[in-house]
């Protein structure tokens, strides 16, 4: 066992820790965050509609992400937990049951992606082109799936190691594949078939299992702190429950969003598609500013997870602390970056006068909750990385179903489209108030006890 990477999360200056783990996280994510913008970008390029049904593929891509993610929570927080208290038998039952957990995630979605991805297009349009463009990308994407479940999993066990660096470069690579792949299957470049729409969801899954074999072979060659052999630790009802017991509030936290996504769209399209396409270029947009504060929070959760189970109380606060100032000075130039250049940034997705006269707007007011979104994340991940991932839960169930869409759905009658976007800044007061109540109990209950 590496003594020095064991402790390394107990030991080093908080403020160095936090950037060194997430640093290399935020890199790979804004790498995956760019992958996420040229693909709509050249999406776009095909038709109007074609980026749209792209935009209505985001509710079934974003369910996928939160269970991977959701499951790799759950696990990261077990896994750094167990090194903290220096229980290396149950750190490698975590791991060794993150990996079988793959399957189960892969085969819900390939059932998805065989039977019921027409259903899904026509329960929120009618428009034949849209649903055939719809129908040829999401295919791909869940009957493939297999790629992303392995690939979000193995970076999970590098993060909850410490290894962030060696997640960087698996996240990196997938997304540069991606990249580079795109315009040949979708434009037909070289000896690669035109494929259209489809060609964007091919290039995807070769990048995702490109990113997890590299996952896997970095976690066998360089992964000290755990050993990978299913053999030896075979699946097992009470880690599985443990993973889950953080996991689980965190995938139906991230599951909401698919929620709110599609019943968002279902109020935009009863204006336009256009107001629909305008929605799913924020949406890629705003993972560029949102991917560095992400990246930040899988830093923040090992970090977190290790100080509690090694009951280091100033630890735990100072890591808060630094996350906070990070978090808010990354949403305060995504917000001015918004504020400044809506015009140019929608002009990167072939805008029409339509989509710009919508998006400007819709842009610039939407952006005003980023900074407030900054403080409700980073408690959020807090009180995971403390087993209260049910908080949590709570805080993304209210901001994004309690007030998010019915006050959306208010305001597009009382105002139209125009009002509609003010809903993500009415919802995230209430997120925030919700996540300080929550962590402040949690605070006085398990932090405020520990001696340090």
């Amino acid at each position: 066992m590496d003594s020095i990477k064991e402790n390394k999360m107990g030991t080093q200056p908080i403020s160095k820790l936090l950037i060194s783990m997430s640093l290399p996280i935020m890199i790979s994510m804004l790498v995956q965050a760019l992958y996420n913008i040229v693909d709509s970008i050249f999406v776009a390029k095909i038709s109007e509609d074609a980026l749209t049904a792209v935009s209505l593929a985001f509710p079934v891509q974003n369910l996928m992400i939160a269970i991977g993610a959701g499951t790799g929570v759950g696990i990261n927080a077990l896994l750094s937990r167990s090194l903290g208290e220096k229980n290396f038998k149950r750190a490698n039952e975590a791991a060794n049951n993150g990996i079988f957990l793959i399957i189960p995630s892969f085969l819900l979605f390939l059932l998805f992606g065989i039977f019921f991805t027409g259903i899904f297009y026509r329960a929120q349009t009618k428009d034949a082109a849209i649903i055939e463009y719809g129908r040829q990308y999401m295919s791909v994407i869940t009957v493939f799936g297999l790629g992303l479940f392995s690939q979000m999993t193995f970076e999970k066990l590098l993060q909850a190691t410490g290894k962030t660096v060696l997640s960087m470069y698996t996240q990196g690579l997938g997304a540069i594949i991606n990249i580079i792949l795109d315009p040949c299957f979708i434009f037909g470049l070289g000896f690669f078939p035109k494929m259209g729409v489809t060609g964007a969801a091919v290039a995807t899954v070769i990048g995702q299992f490109s990113a997890a074999l590299l996952g896997l072979f970095l976690n066998v060659r360089y992964n000290g702190e755990i050993t990978i052999n299913p053999k030896q630790y075979s699946p097992k009802i009470s880690i599985i429950k443990k993973i889950y017991a953080v996991g689980l509030p965190s995938i139906i936290m991230q599951s909401i969003g698919s929620v709110m996504t599609f019943g968002f769209n279902k109020i935009l399209i009863g204006f336009s598609k256009t107001a629909v396409a305008v929605f799913g270029v924020y949406f890629k947009l705003q993972s560029f500013i949102f991917m560095p504060v992400f990246g930040l929070n899988n830093g923040l959760i090992p970090i977190m997870a290790y100080n509690f189970g090694a009951k280091k109380k100033s630890r735990i606060l100072a890591t808060m602390k630094y996350a906070f100032i990070y978090a808010v000075s990354i949403m305060m130039l995504g917000t001015v970056i918004m504020q400044l250049f809506p015009a140019q940034l929608l002009g990167f997705f072939e805008a029409s006068d339509k989509m710009l006269k919508i998006g400007i707007p819709a842009l610039r007011i939407i952006s005003l909750h980023f900074m407030v979104a900054a403080f409700g994340i980073i408690l959020s991940s807090s009180l995971q990385a403390l087993g209260h991932g049910i908080y949590a839960m709570i805080m993304s169930f209210t901001r994004q179903l309690v007030v998010l869409l019915p006050a959306a759905f208010i305001l597009s009658k009382i105002g139209g489209l125009g009002y509609v976007w003010w809903s993500f800044l009415i919802a995230e007061f209430f997120s925030v108030l919700i996540g300080y109540i929550s962590f402040s109990k949690v605070k006085r209950n398990q932090i405020d006890v520990m001696e340090d």
